[in-house]
């Protein structure tokens, strides 16, 4: 039985304690819905300016890093063979055969490791992990992961050592 009781339903989100905030929340908001409007673009073939529009008519931009979703959104795909060559070596199966979620998340992914030397590789894989959390099937997050943990060394070496030290 459904209660009428509305003291049980608590539309706010849980606020996590390590929860990002400021810049850093914009950019895990771009990062969100980017990675959503790549899943559009992958599946429905829409153009980017179309997808772009719609995504900021139909979400509210004030806490999200704008000119970041439109670099992301706009970005991969410009650079989509670059980033499919890259992330190629690291699976296990053809491109095709990954979830379209999954896929998504990878390529923004994949961006950010050749294009955002300023964004720390811990910090892209992270990201990675939970837009996969999130969005991806189960276990989805498992896969993104192996996958970018060996992505990340062959794009961003000297990082990756570095970090290691």
């Amino acid at each position: 039985m459904i209660s009428d009781d509305n003291d049980s339903f608590n539309p706010q989100p849980e606020k996590r304690p390590n929860a990002p905030t400021g810049k850093l929340a914009a950019r895990r908001q771009a990062r969100s819905l980017a990675m959503q409007a790549l899943y559009q673009w992958q599946m429905a073939g829409q153009s980017l300016n179309e997808i772009e529009a719609q995504f900021r008519v139909d979400n509210d931009f004030t806490q999200v890093d704008g000119a970041y979703f439109r670099e992301i959104l706009h970005g991969v795909p410009a650079n989509k063979s670059e980033i499919d060559d890259a992330i190629l070596p690291c699976l296990d199966r053809p491109l095709e055969d990954l979830d379209p979620v999954e896929l998504a998340i990878l390529r923004l992914s994949t961006y950010e490791l050749l294009k955002r030397v300023d964004v720390p590789y811990r910090v892209v894989i992270n990201e990675g992990i939970e837009l996969a959390k999130v969005f991806g099937a189960t276990d989805g997050h498992k896969f993104v992961n192996g996958v970018l943990d060996k992505l990340a060394p062959r794009l961003r070496d000297a990082e990756v050592r570095g970090a290691k030290r």
